[in-house]
């Protein structure tokens, strides 16, 4: 295996510069931690990292954000800034062996007076097991551990390794950022081809990622376009990029956490926007119509006895259809459920109701309402003077149905939206004539 080990670099010495040869974004990493674009409130002076810079020294760190927004770049530019030995691994690439000649080699920069930084991209593929074991050389000092993920820390890594590093939030680059990534890559390799229309579609294009935009601005400088491009033009020059989406992680949570909420708000547009930004990603439609049914009986219920149908039709609908004529259906379900009448009174009947039985689980019900099919059963008064509730006057008998020591309980209570009103005003009479015939 090649060495997976970055060069020493000297104290307080930024990285070499990339050769000419080397791509536009290399070219163009920031060469102090100044000149890093678009985490200020990580590296300017009142934030994590440059406080641990002014005060020269280092905690072990977990650095958290979007591809392209400078991960790696702070790391290098962190070692330099404090005078410390900079390493690299990447989890994508290395195994336990090139782990240990890691902190083999720490350690004896160590015996030597020489502190190591160890950066670790990726550091989220790392299983369990790999990530315990840096424990130790994080709690001797041997390294201080800068790890790099794109994933959530929360699920991607161990408890045991987040309690002993800060976890440091990087933002996707914003439009002021693209657009000094561009003005550098400018005023090193001249205009760009594209009039103010396109250069802002290229910036809305990369998404917050810089490391793309750049890409994107060296395949613009290497075709030699002759002529200034519009955002048509531009669109039909460079290939459209795919939406960032990890449907295993954040991408996947995040977005479904949306479009719920959108929904629960009654706010048609934003759901359907979550709702398209999933399909278009590759989400697979049957988990966003499994969803939106789950959503019809847990926010709408009864308010809209309908909304059940009408994602359960759509279900139907896809999967005779198939992609793209059936995502309509899909489409009309979302929109159905954003504008119905909200009620979670299902929901929450549904948890108080549970949380009962399983708190009264061994209470028999009433003799009287128990089939009694065997003459014994009969003889020790199953079915004893039960009232059949259609011969009942109003077809409503008012009888008590709750095992004998327990309290009749309110577990569901419609709201005043939607078919719930009638649905209140049937338990409300309800109420009236059980009272009636007991006798209160």
């Amino acid at each position: 295996m090649a060495d997976l080990f970055a060069d020493d670099l000297p104290p307080s010495r930024a990285p070499d510069a990339p050769g000419e040869d080397a791509p536009l974004a290399d070219r163009l990493r920031p060469r102090t931690l100044d000149d890093v674009v678009g985490q200020e409130h990580l590296t300017g002076p009142e934030g994590a990292i440059g406080r641990m810079v002014v005060a020269g020294r280092l905690s072990s760190m977990i650095l958290w954000g979007p591809p392209g927004t400078g991960k790696t770049s702070i790391a290098r530019l962190l070692a330099a800034a404090v005078g410390m030995r900079f390493a690299a691994v990447s989890a994508v690439f290395s195994g336990v062996a090139d782990l240990k000649k890691a902190f083999a080699e720490a350690d004896v920069a160590a015996r030597a007076g020489q502190r190591t930084l160890l950066f670790v991209d990726e550091i989220h593929r790392f299983n369990r097991a790999q990530q315990d074991g840096f424990l130790p050389f994080v709690e001797r000092g041997t390294v201080t551990l800068v790890g790099a993920t794109t994933e959530n820390p929360s699920f991607a890594l161990n408890a045991a390794l987040l309690s002993r590093a800060q976890v440091l939030i990087l933002h996707r680059l914003g439009p002021e950022a693209l657009e000094a990534l561009l003005d550098k890559a400018e005023a090193l390799e001249g205009p760009l081809p594209l009039d103010a229309d396109a250069r802002a579609a290229l910036v809305a294009s990369a998404d917050g990622d810089g490391r793309f935009l750049l890409n994107q601005a060296e395949t613009l400088y290497s075709a030699n376009i002759p002529k200034t491009l519009d955002p048509a033009g531009l669109g039909a020059f460079l290939q459209r990029r795919v939406a960032v989406y990890d449907k295993d992680r954040d991408g996947h949570y995040n977005l479904i956490s949306a479009l719920h909420k959108s929904l629960r708000g009654s706010d048609p547009q934003a759901a359907l926007y979550y709702m398209a930004r999933m399909l278009t990603a590759g989400e697979e439609p049957l988990y966003v119509l499994r969803r939106l049914v789950r959503f019809a009986s847990e926010d709408v219920g009864l308010a809209d006895p309908q909304a059940l149908v009408q994602c359960l039709a759509a279900k139907d609908a896809y999967e005779f259809l198939g992609s793209p004529e059936g995502e309509l259906a899909i489409v009309q379900a979302c929109l159905y459920l954003a504008t119905a009448p909200k009620s979670n009174a299902a929901y929450t009947a549904f948890k108080s109701s549970f949380r009962s039985a399983r708190e009264t689980g061994s209470l028999a019900p009433p003799a009287n309402i128990l089939n009694a099919p065997t003459k014994l059963m009969k003889d020790i008064g199953y079915g004893k003077d039960y009232a059949y509730d259609h011969d009942a006057p109003d077809g409503f008998s008012g009888d008590n149905y709750w095992p004998e020591g327990m309290e009749p309980q309110t577990y569901y209570q419609p709201v005043e939206r939607g078919f719930e009103r009638e649905v209140l005003k049937r338990m409300e009479w309800w109420d009236r004539k059980r009272t009636e015939r007991r006798g209160e």
